[in-house]
Protein backbone atom coordinates (compact mmCIF):
# COMPACT_ATOMS: atom_id res chain seq x y z
CA UNK A 1 0.00 0.00 0.00
CA UNK A 2 3.11 2.04 0.92
CA UNK A 3 4.50 1.90 -2.35
CA UNK A 4 1.28 2.63 -4.61
CA UNK A 5 0.73 5.47 -2.65
CA UNK A 6 3.72 7.21 -3.75
CA UNK A 7 3.21 6.08 -7.53
CA UNK A 8 -0.19 6.61 -9.25
CA UNK A 9 -1.81 8.53 -6.45
CA UNK A 10 1.12 10.60 -5.88
CA UNK A 11 1.49 10.97 -10.10
CA UNK A 12 -2.14 11.84 -10.82
CA UNK A 13 -2.23 14.50 -7.79
CA UNK A 14 0.49 16.10 -9.65
CA UNK A 15 -0.74 16.18 -13.19
CA UNK A 16 -4.02 17.57 -11.32
CA UNK A 17 -1.85 20.10 -9.65
CA UNK A 18 -0.25 20.72 -13.01
CA UNK A 19 -3.85 21.01 -15.04
CA UNK A 20 -4.50 23.69 -11.59
CA UNK A 21 -1.54 26.03 -12.28
CA UNK A 22 -1.95 25.97 -16.05
CA UNK A 23 -6.19 26.89 -15.46
CA UNK A 24 -5.07 29.53 -12.74
CA UNK A 25 -3.48 31.67 -15.12
CA UNK A 26 -7.03 31.77 -17.66
CA UNK A 27 -9.57 32.48 -14.77
CA UNK A 28 -7.39 34.85 -12.49
CA UNK A 29 -9.36 36.22 -9.71
CA UNK A 30 -12.61 34.34 -11.77
CA UNK A 31 -13.79 30.82 -11.63
CA UNK A 32 -14.53 28.00 -13.94
CA UNK A 33 -18.27 27.16 -14.79
CA UNK A 34 -20.31 24.69 -12.81
CA UNK A 35 -19.57 22.37 -16.20
CA UNK A 36 -18.10 21.98 -19.13
CA UNK A 37 -19.17 22.90 -22.48
CA UNK A 38 -17.53 20.54 -25.75
CA UNK A 39 -15.00 19.46 -22.63
CA UNK A 40 -13.80 23.30 -21.75
CA UNK A 41 -14.92 25.41 -18.65
CA UNK A 42 -15.94 28.70 -19.43
CA UNK A 43 -14.93 31.61 -16.98
CA UNK A 44 -17.56 33.03 -15.01
CA UNK A 45 -17.56 35.40 -11.77
CA UNK A 46 -18.49 34.49 -8.35
CA UNK A 47 -22.22 33.86 -8.91
CA UNK A 48 -22.78 30.23 -8.25
CA UNK A 49 -23.27 27.38 -6.25
CA UNK A 50 -20.32 25.70 -7.32
CA UNK A 51 -17.69 28.18 -7.24
CA UNK A 52 -16.19 26.84 -3.76
CA UNK A 53 -14.97 23.87 -5.20
CA UNK A 54 -12.26 25.90 -7.58
CA UNK A 55 -10.82 27.45 -4.37
CA UNK A 56 -10.89 24.21 -2.46
CA UNK A 57 -8.31 22.94 -5.06
CA UNK A 58 -6.43 25.34 -5.00
CA UNK A 59 -6.06 24.72 -1.16
CA UNK A 60 -5.65 21.10 -1.99
CA UNK A 61 -2.96 21.70 -4.50
CA UNK A 62 -1.28 24.20 -1.99
CA UNK A 63 -1.13 21.44 0.38
CA UNK A 64 0.08 18.47 -1.78
CA UNK A 65 2.87 20.94 -3.51
CA UNK A 66 3.48 23.69 -0.81
CA UNK A 67 3.43 26.03 -3.62
CA UNK A 68 2.80 29.30 -2.21
CA UNK A 69 0.96 30.71 -5.53
CA UNK A 70 -2.01 28.27 -4.90
CA UNK A 71 -2.61 29.57 -1.54
CA UNK A 72 -2.42 33.26 -3.02
CA UNK A 73 -4.94 32.43 -5.44
CA UNK A 74 -7.15 31.06 -2.84
CA UNK A 75 -7.20 33.72 -0.53
CA UNK A 76 -7.92 36.04 -3.02
CA UNK A 77 -10.52 34.05 -4.00
CA UNK A 78 -11.96 34.37 -0.40
CA UNK A 79 -12.50 38.57 -1.20
CA UNK A 80 -15.19 37.68 -3.82
CA UNK A 81 -16.72 35.32 -1.05
CA UNK A 82 -17.16 38.55 1.41
CA UNK A 83 -18.54 40.49 -1.58
CA UNK A 84 -20.85 37.78 -2.11
CA UNK A 85 -22.23 37.91 1.59
CA UNK A 86 -22.05 41.67 1.16
CA UNK A 87 -24.47 41.71 -1.67
CA UNK A 88 -26.24 38.38 -0.57
CA UNK A 89 -25.83 37.59 -4.58
CA UNK A 90 -27.83 34.59 -5.57
CA UNK A 91 -26.97 32.99 -1.89
CA UNK A 92 -31.16 31.82 -1.56
CA UNK A 93 -30.58 28.23 -1.66
CA UNK A 94 -28.57 25.53 0.98
CA UNK A 95 -25.96 25.04 -1.10
CA UNK A 96 -23.86 27.77 1.37
CA UNK A 97 -21.73 25.06 2.89
CA UNK A 98 -20.75 24.17 -0.65
CA UNK A 99 -19.78 27.67 -1.67
CA UNK A 100 -18.22 28.03 2.14
CA UNK A 101 -16.59 25.11 3.42
CA UNK A 102 -14.01 24.43 0.68
CA UNK A 103 -12.96 28.13 0.47
CA UNK A 104 -13.11 30.41 3.51
CA UNK A 105 -13.44 27.59 6.40
CA UNK A 106 -10.60 26.30 4.56
CA UNK A 107 -8.85 29.23 4.73
CA UNK A 108 -9.28 29.98 8.47
CA UNK A 109 -8.39 26.10 9.14
CA UNK A 110 -4.93 26.23 6.99
CA UNK A 111 -4.11 29.36 8.08
CA UNK A 112 -5.73 30.70 11.16
CA UNK A 113 -6.93 34.00 9.77
CA UNK A 114 -9.66 35.65 12.17
CA UNK A 115 -11.02 37.66 8.95
CA UNK A 116 -12.04 34.14 7.58
CA UNK A 117 -12.98 33.36 10.86
CA UNK A 118 -15.48 35.61 11.37
CA UNK A 119 -17.10 34.95 7.05
CA UNK A 120 -17.61 31.45 7.78
CA UNK A 121 -19.90 32.36 10.58
CA UNK A 122 -21.49 34.94 8.49
CA UNK A 123 -22.22 32.46 5.97
CA UNK A 124 -23.52 30.03 8.39
CA UNK A 125 -26.03 32.57 9.62
CA UNK A 126 -27.65 32.82 5.88
CA UNK A 127 -27.92 29.16 5.74
CA UNK A 128 -29.47 29.02 9.02
CA UNK A 129 -31.85 31.35 7.51
CA UNK A 130 -33.61 29.07 5.37
CA UNK A 131 -34.28 26.81 8.86
CA UNK A 132 -37.99 25.82 8.83
CA UNK A 133 -39.36 25.50 12.28
CA UNK A 134 -42.59 23.72 10.83
CA UNK A 135 -40.77 21.20 9.62
CA UNK A 136 -37.84 21.05 11.24
CA UNK A 137 -35.14 21.34 8.42
CA UNK A 138 -33.28 23.71 6.01
CA UNK A 139 -35.45 24.30 2.74
CA UNK A 140 -33.34 23.71 -0.15
CA UNK A 141 -33.91 26.20 -2.54
CA UNK A 142 -36.79 29.30 -3.24
CA UNK A 143 -37.81 31.75 -1.26
CA UNK A 144 -38.27 30.89 2.40
CA UNK A 145 -41.45 29.88 3.05
CA UNK A 146 -42.56 29.02 -0.61
CA UNK A 147 -44.95 26.20 0.19
CA UNK A 148 -44.26 24.26 -3.58
CA UNK A 149 -40.70 24.58 -2.34
CA UNK A 150 -41.17 23.54 1.20
CA UNK A 151 -38.25 20.45 0.90
CA UNK A 152 -34.95 19.21 1.85
CA UNK A 153 -32.45 17.58 -0.59
CA UNK A 154 -29.96 14.90 -0.05
CA UNK A 155 -27.51 17.29 -1.32
CA UNK A 156 -27.94 19.27 2.08
CA UNK A 157 -25.90 16.51 4.70
CA UNK A 158 -22.72 18.38 3.08
CA UNK A 159 -23.91 21.77 3.91
CA UNK A 160 -23.70 21.12 7.44
CA UNK A 161 -20.48 21.14 8.94
CA UNK A 162 -21.02 25.36 8.16
CA UNK A 163 -23.49 25.34 11.03
CA UNK A 164 -21.21 22.89 12.76
CA UNK A 165 -18.16 25.22 12.23
CA UNK A 166 -20.15 28.32 13.35
CA UNK A 167 -21.47 26.56 16.59
CA UNK A 168 -17.55 25.47 17.29
CA UNK A 169 -16.27 29.37 16.66
CA UNK A 170 -19.14 31.28 18.67
CA UNK A 171 -19.95 28.44 21.22
CA UNK A 172 -24.02 29.02 20.17
CA UNK A 173 -25.94 25.89 20.58
CA UNK A 174 -28.33 26.67 18.05
CA UNK A 175 -25.91 26.19 15.25
CA UNK A 176 -25.54 22.83 16.22
CA UNK A 177 -29.15 22.23 17.30
CA UNK A 178 -30.47 23.36 13.50
CA UNK A 179 -27.93 20.93 12.26
CA UNK A 180 -29.31 17.87 13.88
CA UNK A 181 -32.79 18.37 13.44
CA UNK A 182 -31.99 18.64 9.72
CA UNK A 183 -29.96 15.83 9.98
CA UNK A 184 -32.45 13.64 11.45
CA UNK A 185 -34.85 14.59 9.14
CA UNK A 186 -33.27 13.88 6.07
CA UNK A 187 -31.91 10.42 6.88
CA UNK A 188 -35.49 9.21 8.31
CA UNK A 189 -37.30 10.56 5.06
CA UNK A 190 -35.17 10.28 2.20
CA UNK A 191 -33.75 6.75 2.33
CA UNK A 192 -36.33 3.84 1.25
CA UNK A 193 -36.95 0.62 2.75
CA UNK A 194 -34.61 -0.75 -0.02
CA UNK A 195 -31.47 1.41 1.01
CA UNK A 196 -32.14 3.84 -2.14
CA UNK A 197 -32.56 7.25 -1.56
CA UNK A 198 -35.10 10.21 -2.90
CA UNK A 199 -33.33 13.15 -4.15
CA UNK A 200 -36.06 15.42 -2.04
CA UNK A 201 -38.53 15.63 0.55
CA UNK A 202 -41.58 17.85 0.98
CA UNK A 203 -43.38 19.06 4.01
CA UNK A 204 -46.71 20.69 4.13
CA UNK A 205 -45.82 24.01 5.19
CA UNK A 206 -48.98 25.30 7.04
CA UNK A 207 -48.14 22.23 9.49
CA UNK A 208 -44.63 20.59 9.29
CA UNK A 209 -45.38 17.54 8.34
CA UNK A 210 -43.75 15.23 6.00
CA UNK A 211 -45.53 14.70 2.65
CA UNK A 212 -43.52 13.05 0.03
CA UNK A 213 -40.47 12.05 -2.02
CA UNK A 214 -39.63 13.68 -5.35
CA UNK A 215 -37.18 13.55 -8.03
CA UNK A 216 -35.70 16.90 -9.20
CA UNK A 217 -32.23 15.81 -11.10
CA UNK A 218 -33.15 11.83 -10.69
CA UNK A 219 -35.10 10.01 -13.84
CA UNK A 220 -38.22 9.80 -11.98
CA UNK A 221 -39.77 10.03 -8.56
CA UNK A 222 -39.61 6.12 -7.65
CA UNK A 223 -35.41 5.78 -9.50
CA UNK A 224 -32.50 6.51 -7.43
CA UNK A 225 -30.36 9.27 -8.84
CA UNK A 226 -26.86 7.64 -8.58
CA UNK A 227 -25.21 11.41 -7.35
CA UNK A 228 -28.27 11.86 -4.27
CA UNK A 229 -27.51 8.51 -3.50
CA UNK A 230 -23.33 9.16 -3.02
CA UNK A 231 -24.34 12.62 -0.83
CA UNK A 232 -26.26 9.92 1.20
CA UNK A 233 -22.92 7.62 1.52
CA UNK A 234 -20.63 10.55 2.29
CA UNK A 235 -22.85 12.92 4.27
CA UNK A 236 -23.57 10.57 7.14
CA UNK A 237 -20.34 9.54 8.21
CA UNK A 238 -19.37 13.15 7.57
CA UNK A 239 -22.19 14.09 10.31
CA UNK A 240 -20.28 11.81 13.09
CA UNK A 241 -17.22 13.28 12.39
CA UNK A 242 -18.44 16.87 12.65
CA UNK A 243 -20.88 16.40 15.35
CA UNK A 244 -18.98 14.40 17.28
CA UNK A 245 -21.79 11.65 17.73
CA UNK A 246 -21.35 8.05 17.00
CA UNK A 247 -23.92 6.25 14.78
CA UNK A 248 -26.65 5.14 16.44
CA UNK A 249 -27.47 0.64 15.86
CA UNK A 250 -30.41 2.39 13.51
CA UNK A 251 -28.18 5.22 11.60
CA UNK A 252 -25.85 2.50 11.29
CA UNK A 253 -27.85 -0.20 9.31
CA UNK A 254 -29.45 2.52 7.16
CA UNK A 255 -25.80 3.47 5.69
CA UNK A 256 -25.24 -0.15 5.12
CA UNK A 257 -28.04 -0.43 3.30
CA UNK A 258 -27.49 2.69 0.87
CA UNK A 259 -23.80 1.78 0.53
CA UNK A 260 -25.34 -1.38 -0.19
CA UNK A 261 -27.61 -0.44 -2.98
CA UNK A 262 -25.37 1.69 -4.51
CA UNK A 263 -22.69 -0.99 -4.83
CA UNK A 264 -25.77 -3.60 -6.34
CA UNK A 265 -25.85 -0.95 -8.49
CA UNK A 266 -22.88 -0.54 -10.38
CA UNK A 267 -21.70 -1.17 -13.61
CA UNK A 268 -18.78 -3.52 -14.29
CA UNK A 269 -16.48 -0.48 -14.59
CA UNK A 270 -18.03 0.37 -11.09
CA UNK A 271 -18.60 3.92 -11.98
CA UNK A 272 -22.60 4.62 -12.06
CA UNK A 273 -24.84 6.07 -14.55
CA UNK A 274 -26.34 9.39 -14.07
CA UNK A 275 -29.26 7.17 -12.29
CA UNK A 276 -29.18 3.81 -10.96
CA UNK A 277 -32.24 2.68 -12.50
CA UNK A 278 -29.25 2.04 -15.67
CA UNK A 279 -26.61 -0.32 -16.06
CA UNK A 280 -24.73 -2.12 -18.43
CA UNK A 281 -26.41 -2.03 -22.12
CA UNK A 282 -28.11 0.86 -21.22
CA UNK A 283 -27.88 4.05 -23.91
CA UNK A 284 -27.30 6.51 -20.70
CA UNK A 285 -24.92 8.77 -19.32
CA UNK A 286 -22.56 8.14 -17.00
CA UNK A 287 -21.75 10.29 -13.87
CA UNK A 288 -18.66 9.42 -12.50
CA UNK A 289 -18.52 12.33 -9.78
CA UNK A 290 -20.86 9.88 -8.15
CA UNK A 291 -18.00 7.80 -8.11
CA UNK A 292 -15.97 9.85 -6.82
CA UNK A 293 -18.13 11.37 -4.24
CA UNK A 294 -18.95 7.89 -2.71
CA UNK A 295 -15.88 7.16 -2.56
CA UNK A 296 -15.07 9.97 -0.35
CA UNK A 297 -17.85 9.09 2.25
CA UNK A 298 -16.52 5.18 2.14
CA UNK A 299 -13.07 6.45 3.19
CA UNK A 300 -14.22 9.14 5.75
CA UNK A 301 -16.93 5.92 7.02
CA UNK A 302 -13.99 3.43 7.24
CA UNK A 303 -12.35 6.02 10.18
CA UNK A 304 -15.05 4.93 12.25
CA UNK A 305 -15.04 1.12 12.05
CA UNK A 306 -13.56 -2.10 12.88
CA UNK A 307 -10.33 -3.26 11.07
CA UNK A 308 -11.94 -5.64 8.75
CA UNK A 309 -14.93 -3.41 7.81
CA UNK A 310 -12.60 -0.54 7.41
CA UNK A 311 -10.32 -2.60 5.04
CA UNK A 312 -13.16 -3.43 2.95
CA UNK A 313 -14.73 0.26 2.93
CA UNK A 314 -10.98 1.54 2.10
CA UNK A 315 -10.63 -1.24 -0.75
CA UNK A 316 -13.46 -0.68 -2.53
CA UNK A 317 -13.49 3.39 -2.44
CA UNK A 318 -9.30 2.64 -4.09
CA UNK A 319 -11.53 0.55 -6.64
CA UNK A 320 -13.82 3.08 -7.46
CA UNK A 321 -11.38 6.05 -7.89
CA UNK A 322 -9.21 3.86 -9.79
CA UNK A 323 -11.40 3.82 -12.41
CA UNK A 324 -11.81 6.93 -12.65
CA UNK A 325 -8.23 7.66 -12.79
CA UNK A 326 -7.84 5.15 -15.33
CA UNK A 327 -11.14 5.37 -18.18
CA UNK A 328 -12.28 8.96 -17.09
CA UNK A 329 -9.52 11.35 -16.21
CA UNK A 330 -8.85 13.97 -18.51
CA UNK A 331 -5.19 12.65 -20.12
CA UNK A 332 -5.02 14.93 -22.84
CA UNK A 333 -5.37 18.97 -22.09
CA UNK A 334 -6.28 19.40 -25.93
CA UNK A 335 -9.71 17.47 -24.88
CA UNK A 336 -10.69 19.50 -21.54
CA UNK A 337 -9.50 21.77 -19.55
CA UNK A 338 -10.90 19.74 -16.58
CA UNK A 339 -10.08 16.83 -14.64
CA UNK A 340 -12.60 14.24 -14.69
CA UNK A 341 -15.07 13.18 -18.07
CA UNK A 342 -17.83 11.92 -18.42
CA UNK A 343 -20.02 13.63 -15.65
CA UNK A 344 -23.28 14.52 -15.29
CA UNK A 345 -24.89 17.97 -13.93
CA UNK A 346 -29.03 17.95 -15.13
CA UNK A 347 -30.00 15.24 -17.29
CA UNK A 348 -33.67 16.01 -18.48
CA UNK A 349 -36.20 12.73 -18.62
CA UNK A 350 -39.89 12.34 -19.08
CA UNK A 351 -40.25 12.48 -15.09
CA UNK A 352 -37.94 15.11 -13.79
CA UNK A 353 -38.22 19.11 -13.46
CA UNK A 354 -34.81 19.59 -14.13
CA UNK A 355 -32.92 21.65 -17.35
CA UNK A 356 -30.73 19.59 -19.35
CA UNK A 357 -27.02 20.96 -19.51
CA UNK A 358 -23.59 19.29 -18.07
CA UNK A 359 -24.25 16.12 -19.38
CA UNK A 360 -21.27 14.05 -20.32
CA UNK A 361 -19.30 16.61 -19.28
CA UNK A 362 -16.22 17.39 -16.75
CA UNK A 363 -18.16 19.37 -13.68
CA UNK A 364 -16.63 21.64 -11.01
CA UNK A 365 -17.81 19.12 -8.29
CA UNK A 366 -16.72 16.31 -9.82
CA UNK A 367 -13.13 17.30 -10.11
CA UNK A 368 -13.21 18.01 -6.93
CA UNK A 369 -13.93 14.68 -5.17
CA UNK A 370 -11.57 13.02 -7.50
CA UNK A 371 -9.20 15.36 -5.91
CA UNK A 372 -10.12 15.04 -2.37
CA UNK A 373 -10.49 11.32 -2.65
CA UNK A 374 -6.94 10.71 -4.09
CA UNK A 375 -5.83 12.91 -1.36
CA UNK A 376 -7.58 11.28 1.20
CA UNK A 377 -6.10 7.84 0.05
CA UNK A 378 -2.87 9.84 -0.40
CA UNK A 379 -2.13 10.58 3.13
CA UNK A 380 -3.93 11.41 6.38
CA UNK A 381 -5.67 15.08 5.60
CA UNK A 382 -8.01 17.11 7.44
CA UNK A 383 -10.78 17.44 5.56
CA UNK A 384 -12.57 20.78 5.29
CA UNK A 385 -16.02 20.05 5.80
Amino acid sequence: MREEKLTWMAEELDRICGVLKRNMERYGTDFPSACATGGKYRIKKNDDWTNGFWTGMLWMAYLHTGDNAFKALALKNTDSFRQRLDDHFVLDHHDIGFLYSPSVVAAYRITGDEGQRDLAVRAADVLAARFQEKGGFIQAWGKSGDPKEYRLISDSLLNLPLLYTAAEITGEARYREMAQRHYENVIRLIIREDGSTYHTYYFDSETGAPSHGATHQGYSDNSCWARGQAWAIYGMPLHVRVSGRAFTAEEQERHDRVVRYFLEHLPEDLVPFWDLEFGDGDDQPRDSSSASIAACGMLEMAKYMEPDDRDYYTGIAKKLIKSVANHYAVKDPAVSNGQVLHSTYSNHSPYNTCNHYGVDECNIWGDYFYMEALTRLHKDWQVYW
